[in-house]
């Protein structure tokens, strides 16, 4: 069977396995997103999948680069992405989307035990502080030593 056929049968079991779930999502034909954990987990987290020309006889492309997986620190993206590789391995020659995504869910806990959500939000504040913090130190110095002129007497 070429990698073609091997696809499009795969793509078919996909449609049929997550028809109605709404953590799946088909971004194309080639490309697919698994959300793992329930909406408002905090260790939910987000898995794309894409398929390369040849797959499955070469490894698919996975990704946690989605805007749902910004509070994800990278250290345990990669580990969570190092894990998915050696099972991409075990499994290369056969269609393994599914797979993976069960893989994920099965081990959901284990891969998110160093979890510490990062504000990705306070990121741009933080910056903000770290770029005007010694300026505004300076000026408040300044204006500290600076002689006042005494008020004048009503």
């Amino acid at each position: 069977m070429s990698a073609n056929e091997d696809q499009e049968m795969e793509l078919e079991a996909l449609r049929s396995i997550y028809e109605g779930d709404e953590s799946f999502r088909e971004l194309s034909p080639v490309s697919f997103q698994y959300r793992i954990g329930e909406n408002g987990d905090p260790k939910a987290f987000l898995i794309e999948i894409s398929w390369t020309e040849t797959y499955p006889q070469t490894p698919p492309v996975i990704s946690m680069n989605a805007f749902f997986n910004n509070t994800i620190s990278p250290a345990v993206k990669q580990s969570i992405l190092a894990k998915l590789q050696e099972a991409v391995e075990a499994n290369l020659g056969t269609a393994m989307t599914y797979t993976l995504f069960e893989y994920a869910k099965d081990n959901k806990e284990q891969f998110m035990e160093n979890h510490r959500p990062v504000n990705s939000a306070q990121r741009p504040c933080l910056l903000l502080e770290w770029l005007w913090l010694p300026h505004f130190q300076q000026d408040t110095e300044e204006r500290r030593t600076q002689k006042k002129p005494p008020l004048e007497e009503q």
